[in-house]
């Protein structure tokens, strides 16, 4: 009895093949079997018709694979092959041609498919299939074929089971990858030994018929190409059959890759061309991480940088303590404790000796001008509530302008002589690069949030993911984004930069009270305290975060510069700080601040579209470079100051670097008038004029990068400086901007690290940039970049605070004693 049910199956099948051969018109079709290889020959008067047979059992997957082989290369009278299923038909030619660039067409003898799989409901029960096999050709002689049909045993994936299989651009491979219970997300990870062939990784739901050749897998899903390595983040709900598909299709060339193209191909080499396509390949499917994973990194990122406003907060209370001690205790005099000093004008005190500027006239004049006097006008250091009074009415020092004789004589500078505008006026020109960058912020980020958001879109919706370069090993999506890791952790350089911005708040506030309780420390000592340009960072330090998490949305070799833009003014914002430190009076207006860097930011974007081979770029931008500089140095060395709007800006100051080098290096050839600034110009000028020379030799394609290294390489030469030139004057570095120097160097270092740990690269096509994929670092979550962003934005921070509080240790030394460098 159960002898004869278990052999009930089997006449059934041969019952269904006798009748369909019964039925078959022109000839009844030939019974196979699983793992035969038949061979026969065909023409316009004869084909092969096979049935193949199984039974599918509910809950199991059957998948059947067809190789077959013709040795006949007569594109004319190819060998044509369909294959009917019960819910498809799937045909191809033998050769099977494909094509290249430039119309290349490369001719394939062998050819293997892996038919749709079936899969019966489980309320049906188990089901009877038959698959039928057309030979035929329009040839008038016979062509010889070969057939093999077999059952694919290893069709479906298995999670965190590595899986070895090979494929051609004639013989792609699928297979069949269904969700666990508990996993949501899973990461495809798929490696190979060799570089080329090139090969393309796709994920598509499971609809009949698959595309899984070279010219129609782009069709359909999500895919990417590939050389050693690729990896696509799939989640369940996706699909809502909670099963995928995963295709692996081997392209007829390597440019798509980065590999070259072969010239032609002649005679009789395809089969060996076939050979030579054929990639090995190892499949793994792991699971990610958990929604818990993202609310811990979330949580991570937040609270590690609120600790800094924690920080800020401790150390405001102890300044705050201290203040009220030290105010509590006798009151000293600034220098010598005998009193308040009482003289309300800087310049009219005494002068330290050797200058002879320092202590102009307050009656001289020049062009018929006297400069203000208390008798005339208040103090330069006052604060008055009058607001009628205009910057023309104000003394511009026409005379330092004019009588150019003074600053060539002038061997020795004090902060007093360059700080004799009215402290309402200057802070006033200040104040505009705040209200600038904002301007400017608001008009560069919305179209390139609308840009970025647009590449998303397409990303999603093409399913092309080799238009951004993410590390695909470790991107989250969330939402439509599909790397959120890159995106959260820029939370750094805007939290940051806001409490940046609320330091320098609350000692616009104290100087505000100190100048309204005329407090002579405020007035006629230290550095004259304008924090127009310290707003100016900090928002510049928020739009970096916004502007590199829009760049992150999408990496791509297009939208790089969003992502330095801002980092090009943070450095010049930054020089222009040092700059005014010591030169409040004479320093560059915002308005042609913000236009130098509106120079810079159109060269990158030159850069980015003519700078990859283009030598004629190279030699006009190297030129542009090497004279700026020249020009840049004349005006720091010759006139002590960094004004570039001035009526001398053309062509009189190489008239100007002339004069310096005819009478600093052929008048006296003993030493130059001014030593220090020599040496820093030199030094300067040898890294910018290096800089060039490697740009013109070298040509890099990172054209942004190149410039941003300008920038900061220029700002560190000069932040050096200074600090040398700083203790040089026997001036003293306090505890908290000592801290900050340390905390700048050691951070920095430490983000360097992590930025020159290359995970991607646009230079590169998306399928190279891959190779460079790594796992994540920290939590599980964030990658090395990731890392970078968290760190470079603390560096930032340390690195304004070295601006802010380096020299607080003056605040008690008279303006005509502090010198200027």
């Amino acid at each position: 009895m159960a002898g004869g049910a278990a052999a009930a199956p089997g006449a059934l099948l041969c019952a269904v093949l006798w009748a369909v051969a019964a039925a078959a018109p022109g000839g009844s079709p030939a019974p196979g079997a699983f793992g035969r290889v038949y061979r026969g020959a065909v023409n316009i008067s004869a084909e092969r018709l096979y049935a193949f047979a199984y039974r599918s059992e509910p809950g199991q997957v059957d998948a059947v694979r067809v190789y077959v082989n013709s040795s006949s290369e007569n594109l004319q009278y190819p060998v044509l092959f369909v294959v009917r299923q019960q819910k498809g038909v799937l045909s191809w030619q033998v050769p099977l041609i494909f094509r290249g660039l430039y119309q290349r067409t490369y001719n394939y003898q062998e050819v293997s498919r892996t038919l749709c799989p079936s899969e019966p409901a489980p309320e049906t029960g188990p089901s009877d299939q038959i698959i039928f096999v057309d030979v035929a050709s329009m040839a008038p002689f016979n062509i010889a074929y070969e057939l093999l049909v077999t059952k694919l045993e290893n069709f479906q994936l298995e999670t965190n089971k590595p899986f070895n299989f090979s494929a051609s651009p004639s013989q792609p491979q699928y297979f069949l990858y269904k969700f666990p219970q508990d996993v949501d997300s899973v990461i495809i990870k798929v490696v190979s030994d060799a570089v080329y062939p090139c090969s393309v990784v796709s994920v598509q739901d499971i609809v009949c018929p698959v595309y899984d050749l070279d010219h129609n897998v782009e069709f359909n899903g999500v895919y990417q190409s590939m050389t050693k390595q690729a990896a696509i983040t799939v989640q369940r709900k996706d699909f809502p059959g909670e099963q995928f598909f995963v295709v692996f299709v081997i392209k007829p060339e390597d440019y798509a890759c980065g590999g070259s193209v072969p010239s032609s191909i002649h005679g009789n080499v395809n089969r060996t061309w076939n050979l030579q396509r054929t990639k090995n390949l190892q499949v793994t499917i792991v699971p990610s991480i958990k929604k818990s994973v993202y609310m811990q990194a979330m949580f991570f990122s937040f609270l590690s940088f609120l600790s800094f406003y924690l920080g800020s907060v401790v150390v405001a209370f102890v300044h705050y303590i201290r203040v009220r001690r030290k105010a509590s205790a006798e009151g000293l005099s600034p220098e010598n404790g005998s009193g308040i000093m009482t003289s309300s004008h800087p310049i009219t005190a005494s002068t330290p000796e050797g200058s002879s500027y320092g202590a102009i006239d307050e009656s001289s004049s020049s062009g018929g001008r006297q400069l203000s006097s208390p008798e005339r006008g208040p103090p330069a250091g006052s604060d008055t509530d009058s607001s009628v009074e205009e910057e023309s009415d104000f003394d511009t020092m026409p005379e330092i302008e004019s009588d150019k004789n003074v600053i060539r004589t002038k061997v020795f500078l004090y902060l007093s002589d360059l700080s004799r505008k009215d402290r309402r006026i200057v802070s006033k020109k200040y104040k505009i690069y705040f209200w600038n960058i904002i301007t400017i912020a608001v008009f560069y980020a919305l179209p390139v949030i609308q840009l970025v958001i647009t590449y998303q879109t397409v990303v999603n919706v093409t399913g092309n993911q080799d238009i951004c370069y993410y590390n695909f090993l470790c991107a989250h999506p969330l939402g439509v984004l599909s790397a959120f890791n890159n995106i959260l952790s820029n939370v750094g350089h805007m939290l940051l930069g806001f409490l940046f911005l609320l330091i320098v708040l609350r000692r616009d506030i104290l100087h505000r009270r100190a100048m309204e309780m005329k407090d002579i420390y405020t007035l006629d000592y230290g550095i004259p305290k304008h924090f127009g340009l310290f707003y100016a960072m900090g928002i510049a330090l928020m739009m970096e975060g916004v502007l590199s998490a829009c760049y992150h949305v999408c990496p791509n070799y297009s939208n790089f510069q969003f992502d330095t833009s801002f980092m090009y003014m943070i450095a010049g914002l930054c020089m222009l700080k040092l700059y005014q430190t010591r030169h409040p009076d004479i320093n560059a207006s915002a308005y042609s601040a913000y236009a130098s860097f509106a120079v810079v930011i159109c060269l990158a974007v030159l850069g980015v579209v003519f700078g990859k081979n283009s030598v004629w770029f190279w030699v006009i931008f190297s030129v542009i470079h090497v004279l700026a500089s020249l020009a840049l140095s004349t005006q720091i060395y010759y006139m002590g100051r960094f004004k570039m709007d001035g009526p001398d800006s053309d062509l009189g100051i190489f008239r100007r670097a002339a004069m310096v080098l005819y009478t600093d290096c052929i008048q006296q050839c003993s030493r130059p008038m001014y030593m220090d600034r020599m040496v820093l110009l030199i030094v300067g000028n040898l890294v910018n004029w290096s800089f060039a020379i490697f740009g013109l030799v070298y040509r890099p394609r990172d054209f942004a990068s190149y410039i941003l290294g300008i920038f900061i390489c220029n700002l560190l030469l000069y932040l050096a400086f200074y600090i040398i030139m700083k203790l040089r004057s026997s001036e003293r570095l306090l505890p908290i901007p000592l801290f900050c120097i340390v905390a700048t160097a050691v951070v920095w270092a430490a983000a360097l690290y992590f930025f020159f740990q290359t995970l991607s690269s646009w230079e590169e096509t998306p399928a190279e940039s891959r190779e460079k994929n790594r796992s994540c670092i920290l939590l599980g979550f964030f990658d090395d970049h990731d890392v970078w962003h968290f760190l470079s934005a603390a560096a930032l921070f340390f690195s304004f605070l070295v601006l802010l509080t380096l020299d607080d240790d003056l605040d008690t030394v008279r303006r005509d004693k502090i010198p200027v460098f």
